[in-house]
């Protein structure tokens, strides 16, 4: 055998020219810029009510996610994840639906949730742990998801089944840029681009998956260029302006129901923590933070309104008042729902509680009756 070492053609010089990502240009859509001012092209064609109400749909996010913190402060709530900074990214995605549309969320959606009919009650039920609190009163919301990334081929599911039932309807997942990184959403873009099922992915893409940066989970440049090798869509979108998040989503929601998925970016902020639970100072600067507090997506979407004498519709602190005292009524109402058996927790699991669960079962009965202070503020349900 010869082993003297062997000349290697380089590959530039025998044509093979690969593709990079330098081969790839992809635009953030944008209609209103920063300083307020706005291509009048691309303004969305609605009634000015319903630019007034975008508005007023993301002081309800803003209000919300201030109000829930305070209660999980107070131990009134389970963890909260605050969609703070990405008002425009939730409310124009969730105002570009239908009602027969099916919303999976991530957690930090609340206003695009309540718009699509879900009660705020349910809503604080469900962080209060209340069991199936997202359905309650039938709106087309699924469960939400908070092991990351697992709703994705859960949304491609329910849009192949729609598409099955010839349905009018998408089915439309919110995911964080974290999610992207999970083999969930291959498994979901995949075998939604093969099946040309009615979907559309939304990805806020906040610049954090907890405590990791954009940069340290993936070496693309963007997310919407992952749809490529899925063979759908892709759509890169200012998230921090609420006119053209209405108008991508609006867009992939129409290609959806063509039978051409979608995947669209939304390039944003996540201005608060990751949850309640988390320490932001700890892997981020407050330069960084001030910086994006300047693209605020409020203040961005008032001067529009404004330059456009649309803002003289608009009492806001009329609006405040409103949602202030609906989201009491809705503590109130929570407050009043019946408590849950902790013992439940053991029934919905299976249809039939197998021989784990019922020793599992048995142990936490008895740990009741040796430590019944543990949860003496429980009604327990009769035996027998």
């Amino acid at each position: 055998m010869d082993n003297s070492p062997r000349s290697v053609t380089p590959v530039g010089d025998v044509g093979v020219d690969p593709l990079s990502q330098g081969d790839l240009e992809i635009d953030t859509y944008q209609v209103v810029r920063p300083d307020g001012t706005f291509d009048s092209d691309r303004v969305p064609d609605v009634d000015d009510e319903s630019l007034r109400d975008l508005y007023r749909w993301m002081l309800v996010q803003r209000l919300y996610d201030d109000r829930a913190t305070k209660l999980q402060r107070r131990g009134k709530l389970g963890t909260v994840a605050s969609g703070r900074g990405q008002e425009a990214a939730i409310v124009g995605s969730g105002f570009s639906l239908a009602k027969q549309d099916w919303i999976f969320p991530y957690g930090r959606e609340a206003a695009a949730l309540l718009m699509h009919g879900l009660s705020l009650r349910d809503l604080l039920l469900y962080w209060r742990g209340i069991e199936d609190a997202s359905r309650m009163n039938g709106a087309n919301v699924f469960g939400l998801a908070i092991s990351i990334g697992s709703h994705i081929p859960l949304a491609t599911g329910k849009a192949w089944g729609m598409q099955l039932a010839d349905e009018s309807a998408i089915a439309f997942a919110n995911l964080g840029d974290g999610a992207t990184s999970t083999g969930a959403f291959h498994e979901g873009m995949n075998l939604a681009g093969v099946l040309e099922v009615p979907a559309v992915f939304f990805c806020q893409n906040n610049q954090y998956a907890i405590s990791l940066p954009f940069d340290g989970q993936t070496k693309a440049n963007t997310v919407a260029q992952k749809a490529l090798a899925y063979g759908i869509d892709g759509i890169r979108v200012d998230g921090n302006d609420v006119l053209a998040v209405y108008n991508a989503v609006s867009k992939a929601r129409e290609r959806a129901l063509e039978g051409n998925p979608v995947l669209v970016e939304a390039v944003t902020y996540r201005r608060g923590a990751h949850t309640t639970s988390d320490d932001p100072t700890r892997y981020r600067d407050d330069e960084e933070v001030e910086a994006w507090k300047d693209r605020d997506p409020l203040e961005r979407y008032r001067s529009f309104l404004e330059k456009t004498g649309r803002w003289e519709g608009i009492d806001e602190e009329a609006i405040r008042e409103d949602i202030d005292a609906k989201f009491s009524d809705a503590v109130e109402a929570a407050d009043a729902f019946e408590e849950r058996d902790v013992e439940e927790i053991f029934d919905y699991l299976y249809e039939e509680m197998p021989p784990e669960l019922e020793r599992q079962l048995a142990d936490f009965e008895a740990l009741l009756e040796e430590r019944p202070e543990l949860y003496d503020h429980i009604e327990r349900r009769p035996k027998g």
